[in-house]
């Protein structure tokens, strides 16, 4: 069973504090949106679960321990999708999935990249270098990689921005199975999952009154 906890919580963003004293549990299974008015510091709280901002007061505990002390151990648990797609312009969509099986040590086949690719709607379009693709279309690169990594915990900044409808559908039955398998999300996104299994945190009662 793992854990992530955020503890009294506050971000700010430049000399402005936008939200603090939030406080939330997440254990394996689990599956949170992120919800909150425009500007209230969806994204840089998601910033700060993953290491990549610090928090203004509190701590962020993976298993316990924050997570600045066992940074190898929590990055290697954490897959984290940003507004940028993270890939690499001058490969093709086929050969960034190949980079990012090699960099993660992940045992995959050809069939397993390519059942990734037609998930997110790249069939025919896998031997485009990604500088020729859509910012859509770089991004679902980008997701395509839910279908390989072995990653406990994912935070996902708007997921379902570069996705049809269908694409839509599938990414969410995948997040279900991520997590009766144990697995953990995170997400923000401008619309519900429908799915019974979503659980909602509000920023606004957090947020510092004027």
């Amino acid at each position: 069973m793992n854990t992530l906890e955020l503890v009294n919580i506050a971000c700010e963003r430049g000399e402005t504090r936008l939200f603090e004293g939030c406080n939330l549990k997440i254990s394996s299974g689990d599956w949170w949106q992120i919800e909150g008015h425009n500007g209230i510091g969806k994204t840089s709280l998601l910033r700060i679960l993953s290491g990549l901002a610090v928090a203004a007061e509190g701590e962020i505990l993976w298993n316990g321990q924050a997570i600045q002390k066992q940074r190898d151990g929590y990055y290697s648990d954490l897959f984290y999708l940003g507004h940028h797609a993270g890939i690499k312009p001058e490969l093709t969509a086929w050969e960034n999935l190949r980079f990012y099986q090699k960099t993660q040590g992940l045992e995959l086949s050809d069939d397993d990249l390519w059942n990734a690719l037609g998930k997110v709607s790249l069939i025919g379009r896998e031997d485009l270098p990604c500088s020729h693709l859509s910012a859509g279309q770089q991004r679902r690169v980008a997701l395509a990689k839910l279908w390989l990594t072995k990653a406990k915990l994912w935070i996902l900044d708007e997921p379902f921005t570069a996705i049809d409808k269908k694409g839509v559908s599938e990414l969410i039955s995948h997040i279900e199975q991520h997590c009766e398998q144990g697995g953990m999300v995170i997400f923000t996104s401008h619309q519900t999952a429908e799915s019974a299994k979503v659980q909602i945190l509000s920023l606004d009662p957090f947020k510092v009154k004027a």
